[in-house]
């Protein structure tokens, strides 16, 4: 028997013929809103590594962004160059990315959060405890990074060795800085203190990139031909200071050396075309790097470190 044909005309017509009652029943089936969320951990392999960016915390600022970012230009520049990132220029959105490197024989942190409940909150979303911390590695003192290091003056890794460069623990011990103090200097002992170039594990080095602070240091981060280099604070924002790098940011302690820095960093990752994580980008904090004009364009990562 041939099936009857619906024409468009009668199927909505029968959609139309639906009772009221079935469509409010329908309508109370609905799912509840359940607001806004992001992945909290993002892992990918790099050669015979294994690198999990960790999203540690994250904030909306409204209180004058011009005043951390573009101290040194116009507001009508400032606006302009945010409506052309799509980006409001009146709030900020602050990420906390801290990274791991599993190299197979040793778990590498870099970088601890903002508290100790932030940074062991990231670590399990990711399958880790703190107890499996081999090394922890402070790219510098600044509160944001070294927020988790302590929990109730006990070490939060208490396995881990600890590794940070010279200058910058030096500069900050000088200065007598309460929360370095309290934070910090307990670890000391357990400390292996870096120069440029020096050496955290086979295919992790640190490299000077001073100005955001005294020491401030970035890594490269090498496996089986593959690389990655963690930025640190070398750029706060993916516009306002990586792709303007003269632009001067409040964070920043010594403006004309983190400019300087950024530019010598994010043109060595252009004209490598490297892959970079940084601790305020956007998160899962990763992506490339290109010139543009005077200065540089950020190219979030898509699916490059799948293949």
């Amino acid at each position: 028997m041939k099936k009857p044909h619906l024409s468009r005309r009668q199927v909505f017509a029968a959609g139309a013929a639906i009772p009221a009652a079935a469509l409010a029943s329908r309508a109370t089936a609905s799912a509840d809103m359940l607001g806004a969320a992001s992945q909290s951990f993002n892992r990918f392999v790099l050669g015979d590594f294994e690198v999990t960016t960790l999203l540690a915390g994250t904030r909306t600022v409204t209180d004058d962004p011009q005043g951390i970012f573009g101290q040194n230009i116009d507001a009508e520049t400032f606006k302009a160059v945010s409506e052309e990132n799509f980006i409001p220029s009146d709030k900020v959105q602050f990420f906390f990315n801290p990274t791991i490197i599993n190299t197979g024989s040793e778990l590498i942190l870099f970088d601890t959060g903002l508290s100790p409940d932030s940074i062991t909150g990231a670590l399990a979303s990711a399958g880790y405890t703190p107890d499996q911390v081999d090394k922890v590695v402070i790219t510098h003192m600044h509160g944001d990074h070294i927020g988790g290091i302590l929990t109730d003056g006990a070490p939060t890794f208490a396995n881990a060795s600890y590794y940070t460069g010279q200058v910058e623990y030096d500069s900050w011990n000088a200065a007598g800085d309460e929360r370095f103090t309290a934070n910090v200097v307990p670890l000391a002992d357990k400390m292996t203190f870096l120069g440029d170039g020096g050496s955290v594990a086979s295919g992790v080095t640190g490299m000077a990139a001073f100005g955001h602070t005294p020491g401030h240091m970035v890594y490269m981060i090498e496996s089986a031909g593959k690389q990655v280099v963690l930025t640190a604070d070398l750029a706060n924002h993916y516009v306002w200071s990586l792709a303007y790098p003269d632009w001067e940011v409040r964070f920043d302690q010594d403006k004309a050396a983190a400019a300087a820095a950024r530019r010598t960093v994010l043109g060595m990752l252009a004209a490598d075309k490297l892959p970079f994580v940084g601790y305020h980008m956007p998160f899962p904090g990763m992506g490339y790097v290109e010139t543009r004009d005077d200065g540089f364009r950020y190219a979030p990562v898509s699916y490059q470190m799948m293949l």
